[in-house]
């Protein structure tokens, strides 16, 4: 492996001062984009009240986001690639800040989920473009601290989420503050234009690859798959798990099956694959791809159970919630700021760290909620593992892509980064879809009085999926290299 210490240091090459400037404007809208992952979490329970939304209907608005977001990460890469990434990100932007509009003027809940999944594929049409300007705009030397930087900001995006909402429906109640959770992001929508318009490079500058065409076979394969796997999980146990359920999942199973197949026969007919088959010939890809689904699984829907058991089981406030949520924030906030040191000098064992802090975290909170009665659950109870999953999540979250991305060819690099975030954003559809079938056909409420012991039963069943899931994330992380090259994917592996 190079030697990393032989190269420039990141502040001996000189970069121009607009290049930072559009980072700036690049990381602004990816921190809304996954702000909105979370910030959600807190309106839930008054969405459900306001509009009358059904328990599967909680989940969809979650899960829609995030599944739409993933698929279309890809597909606009390419056409990023093709004419230019400037006007696909002032695009998806403007798409997004329409989008959440149109969220907070939903009249009903169909209204609502439709808007989410806009807004989630708005998101995932402007976010390719933050790591190709990164690419394109920095040196090798300088562009590990880029994408550092960027790193931070979806932990600390994803982590400040619930207090944001809470602060929102404190400050504008319950009817008006949940449309307000999603208005936020009109004015800051509108500034990110601006800025984008005037600080982000135009083609002739952004131009780094090669135009590639659109797999749209691949592309409409993968999508009917995966919704075909998520609305029995979602809808499954609101309808009491009839035929057409299961029916739907082996359709599904299928479909990804005939995905597969399909890439590969496209990629053999000399066409550009949506997903390159090659990158699986690769064991410890495939491992960290599982991973990259498991972990985001496991991580996003704690925010979903706290937030539906803090309100609608024990009564609090949605500010209540969102405080409880808060030392989650402020350990992956310090764990973030230096998850680029403690990779530098630890390697994999970082990720190791961080997964099993998340995983002490969960069980912890599991065995809390299973052996905890209703009226004796206080923030302070939660406070300490809530902090240890902060800070396990802010020390996974912003290297975890860079060894993943390590385990196959450096040319392969940039369809790999696709991949994973595709994966990632998957993982939260599918988690939330999981544990939002869990925690509602654990739920057994008999009457008033059995309000707050049901939900307090269903979370901790629910936060024991969740717990399963980060001890399996845990265990993928081994699949990794141990050490990755400060610039790109390193030679060495496991």
């Amino acid at each position: 492996m190079t030697d990393i210490n032989s190269r420039p240091s990141a502040q001996s090459v000189d970069v121009p001062r607009k290049s930072w400037q559009a980072l700036t404007v690049l990381l602004l809208g990816m921190f809304m984009a996954l702000l909105d992952t979370t910030i959600v979490n807190v309106a839930l329970p008054t969405i459900e009240t306001s509009l009358g939304a059904s328990e599967a209907t909680l989940s969809w608005i979650i899960s829609g986001y995030a599944l739409a977001f993933g698929l279309a990460l890809i597909p606009a890469g390419k056409v990023g690639d093709r004419i230019g990434h400037k006007w696909v990100f002032f695009a998806g932007l403007a798409l997004f800040t329409v989008a959440s509009f149109a969220c907070g003027l939903a009249a009903t809940d169909l209204q609502l989920v439709i808007a989410r999944i806009v807004q989630g594929l708005a998101g995932g049409i402007f976010v390719p473009a933050v790591t190709a300007f990164i690419q394109l705009l920095f040196p090798g030397q300088v562009r590990g601290k880029a994408f550092a930087i960027m790193g931070a900001v979806i932990g600390v995006s994803t982590a400040l989420g619930p207090i944001t909402g809470g602060l929102i429906i404190q400050a504008f109640g319950n009817e008006n503050g949940w449309r307000g959770v999603f208005w936020v992001n009109i004015p800051i929508g509108i500034v990110g234009l601006v800025a984008a318009a005037f600080l982000l490079p135009k083609r002739s500058e952004d131009e780094a690859t090669p135009p590639s065409g659109i797999d749209w076979v691949g592309l409409v394969l993968v999508t009917t798959g995966l919704v075909a796997l998520l609305v029995p999980l979602i809808e499954g146990q609101d309808q009491g798990w009839p035929m057409w359920t299961y029916v739907t999942l082996a359709a599904g199973v299928l479909l990804i099956a005939a995905f597969g197949v399909w890439e590969v026969r496209y990629t053999r007919a000399g066409h550009n694959p949506m997903v390159p088959p090659k990158l699986f010939t690769h064991p410890a890809f495939t491992g960290g791809t599982i991973l990259a689904l498991v972990y985001f699984a496991s991580f996003t829907s704690i925010f979903f159970t706290l937030s539906l058991l803090w309100q609608s089981g024990l009564g609090n406030s949605a500010l209540s919630s969102g405080a409880v949520m808060l030392p989650f924030a402020i350990g992956g906030i310090i764990a973030s700021s230096q998850s680029n040191k403690l990779t530098q000098r630890l390697g994999r064992t970082v990720l190791l760290i961080g997964t099993s802090l998340v995983a002490i975290s969960l069980i912890w909170m599991w065995l809390l909620l299973a052996n905890t009665e209703p009226a004796d659950l206080t923030n302070w109870k939660l406070l300490v593992p809530l902090f240890i999953g902060g800070l396990g999540n802010g020390a996974f979250i912003a290297p975890n892509a860079q060894f993943i991305v390590a385990t196959v060819d450096r040319q392969d690099a940039g369809s790999a980064s696709g991949v994973i975030a595709t994966m990632q954003r998957i993982g939260s559809a599918v988690g939330i879809a999981v544990i939002g079938s869990v925690l509602f056909g654990s739920l057994n409420i008999t009457g008033p009085d059995t309000v707050a012991s049901g939900f307090m039963h269903a979370a901790s069943v629910a936060m024991s999926v969740s717990a399963a899931f980060a001890v399996i994330a845990l265990l993928l992380v081994f699949a990794l290299p141990k050490r990755v090259d400060a610039l790109g994917p390193p030679a060495e592996t496991k």
